[in-house]
């Protein structure tokens, strides 16, 4: 496969999970409900849920979900999905050109892989939240920026499209959108000495862009949301957020952990790489920046009252080729090959691990033939960078080798969704209860002992209501279909007796009820 096709192996190793995989209740359902009750109510830039103003997110990706469902009568995840698989691949390839005349294309190539195969990043472009796109236009503002300062391009072209790869951050996200090069730039300027050159970058245009866009995003707002859902947009879901947290509040350390899980396999080199190569390694301006945004951003969100591990996304790209930048001219040593060594061996016993924890229940959903392939491929792949590692003292074909196999168990588990959907998401038991509802002539639906059942709604196409068991057992409703969880009914002996009368059917972990 010739270089410049390097996304084609990404993009096959995602494709089953793609076409295969359920939507999870937390987020990504949520969003569909979101975008299909602004799209009943003809609602573009104030949103709700079921009912309630829903400020926290700003309208991009909420307009993508919706753009989807008009276009195809239905949510596809197929189409979903290259809204996050897209922006990450622009991510990889932006970050490749940035660093084309510094490394050579074995290092190129090696820094792809270890970028795309970073824990939370192929999560994230997995996954459908809008955190990947505020990411790809972060790391193209950033791009721009640095083609301003170097001369490179078109600088009338790059003028404005600095300020509107900003916008199109905070349009897709939120205040990190303007934080992280905001910041990242003033701190690089100074340590570079060039703090004098900052109105340059955030001169008039800059800001005009900025304040004219986004001055006609809150006047849209107001038009249609009014002011009270103005002000949670701009003060509760920024600076209330940011100060004295009301969700995702974690201490100042908390990012200190979550990089160890984020960056795996890679976090033992990157952060070895900084703890024994700064300073000493660092040579070129480029290096500068890199790690110049990546620390900047990490304590700028440690200072932030939210957290979630996902919020150091605009991170990963700048870390793994910051390192890649340094390793580039690090010879071969224990500590560098130990940092490796380690996930590598832990690769090496993975197929061996994943067969005891089916064994003993702990992992028993997942026993899937896919997975049984992906494991035996990400075992040999371990096995093949410790060869390639203390045989030939060979780096790059060590990381290589991992991250082909991390691709393949991607790929292949990819395969087991179907047979684990039933667990994860809610379409195959909303299907049932649909069919169910159909048969007894009913459109109304309960749930008892189910986290965030509302979004069942773009399934049912009708509210979803909890309830509470005592009014169960007390026939309080009727001609209605009951959705309860197998661990809630098995905690309730008097509603095992009450449902052993009632018309049932089981799909995976829940239980539906004709009431």
């Amino acid at each position: 496969m010739k270089n410049s096709y390097w996304w084609i192996g990404f993009f096959i190793a995602v494709l089953p999970a793609i076409i295969f995989r359920d939507y999870t209740p937390d987020n990504e359902l949520r969003y569909l409900s979101i975008a299909d009750e602004a799209l009943r109510d003809g609602h573009f830039f104030a949103f709700y849920n079921q009912g309630i103003a829903y400020a926290d997110k700003p309208p991009l990706y909420l307009w993508i979900v919706m753009l989807g469902k008009w276009l195809f009568g239905n949510h596809y995840m197929w189409f979903l999905s290259l809204f996050s698989i897209v922006p990450a691949l622009v991510i990889v390839n932006t970050m490749d050109k940035w660093v084309g005349n510094q490394l050579t294309m074995v290092n190129r190539t090696t820094a792809r892989l270890m970028l795309m195969t970073s824990g939370l990043f192929i999560g994230l472009a997995l996954t459908l939240r809008m955190d990947m796109l505020m990411c790809m236009f972060i790391t193209l503002s950033l791009y721009t920026f640095y083609k301003m300062r170097k001369g490179w391009g078109n600088k009338k072209a790059n003028s404005w499209l600095f300020p509107i790869y900003v916008f199109l951050a905070i349009f897709s996200k939120g205040p990190v959108g303007i934080l992280v090069p905001l910041l990242s730039i003033a701190v690089f300027l100074a340590i570079s000495g060039e703090f004098r050159s900052f109105g340059r970058y955030w001169g008039w245009k800059t800001w005009g862009v900025l304040l004219g866009l986004c001055s006609l995003w809150f006047l849209a707002v107001y038009l249609e949301g009014g002011e009270p859902y103005l002000n949670n947009l701009l003060f509760n879901q920024t600076v209330n957020r940011a100060v004295d947290s009301f969700h995702h509040k974690a201490p100042f350390y908390y990012y200190g952990i979550a990089i160890w899980y984020s960056l795996a396999p890679w976090s033992l080199l990157i952060v070895g790489v900084i703890i024994f190569a700064t300073g000493k390694y660092i040579v070129t301006d480029l290096e500068r920046f890199f790690i110049t945004i990546a620390i900047t951003t990490f304590v700028m969100l440690s200072i932030i009252s939210s957290k979630i591990a996902v919020y150091l996304a605009p991170t990963f790209c700048f870390f793994v080729y910051w390192a890649m930048l340094v390793l580039s001219r690090m010879k071969w040593s224990r500590w560098l090959a130990l940092s490796i060594a380690i996930p590598a061996l832990i690769f090496s016993c993975s197929l061996v691990a994943f067969i005891v924890l089916v064994q003993t229940g702990e992992l028993a959903m997942y026993s899937h033939w896919s997975i049984y392939v992906g494991a035996t491929f990400l075992m040999l792949s371990g096995i093949l960078a410790l060869w390639f590692l203390y045989r030939f003292k060979h780096i790059n074909n060590a990381i290589n080798s991992m991250a082909m196999g991390m691709l393949c168990i991607v790929f292949f588990a990819g395969f087991s969704f179907p047979s684990i959907n039933e667990e994860i998401g809610f379409e195959s038991v909303c299907k049932q209860a649909a069919i169910m509802a159909e048969k007894n002539e009913t459109t109304t639906f309960y749930t008892y002992g189910i986290r965030r059942p509302d979004s069942m709604d773009v399934f049912l196409h009708h509210d979803v209501l909890k309830v509470e068991v005592e009014d169960v057992l007390n026939d309080e409703y009727a001609d209605a279909v009951l959705i309860i969880t197998d661990r809630r009914l098995k905690d309730n002996e008097p509603l095992q007796e009450y449902i052993s009368t009632k018309q049932t059917n089981r799909v995976g972990k829940y239980i539906i009820v004709a009431l």
